[in-house]
């Protein structure tokens, strides 16, 4: 009998197809109040406002076209906290009209809450190749 998916890779399958969707109102809730997300090097959002601003500039940069999806995933819990290492494929098409087709092995955290909810507090599609990157901002 095979067991059933991580609650988290769940969580985070559904927040994918809320940013495909552009549903940021349901992406919110994937997010802790006080979570981060890697916008790109050197550039973070923190709290779901900012969060939820950055993603609507994300979607804006790819002409509103960004389709995420999951590879591979590990999922390592202790202590409420679940640290997530997974690949990340995005497509989608750039301001110029040109392609992107992509993957990155990224990095998150989840806390586990004391009703069993989890949500992100840190969204990193970048992974470890944060290392060593100057920042552009």
């Amino acid at each position: 009998m095979s067991q059933a998916p991580h609650a988290v890779k769940q969580l985070i399958e559904a927040a994918d197809r809320a940013i495909t969707a552009e549903d940021f109102d349901a992406l919110m809730d994937f997010y802790a109040d006080d979570a981060t997300l890697v916008i790109k090097p050197g550039l973070q959002a923190k709290g779901k406002e900012q969060i939820r601003r950055a993603f609507i500039a994300i979607a804006d940069h790819f002409n509103h076209s960004l389709i995420v999806t999951q590879g591979e995933v590990e999922i390592i819990e202790g202590a409420d906290v679940a640290l997530v290492i997974m690949e990340t494929h995005l497509k989608a098409i750039d301001k110029d009209g040109s392609a992107i087709k992509t993957s990155r092995r990224a990095t998150y955290v989840f806390r586990r809450y004391p009703d069993d909810k989890w949500l992100c507090v840190v969204d990193n599609s970048y992974g470890t190749d944060l290392l060593g990157v100057e920042a552009n901002v």
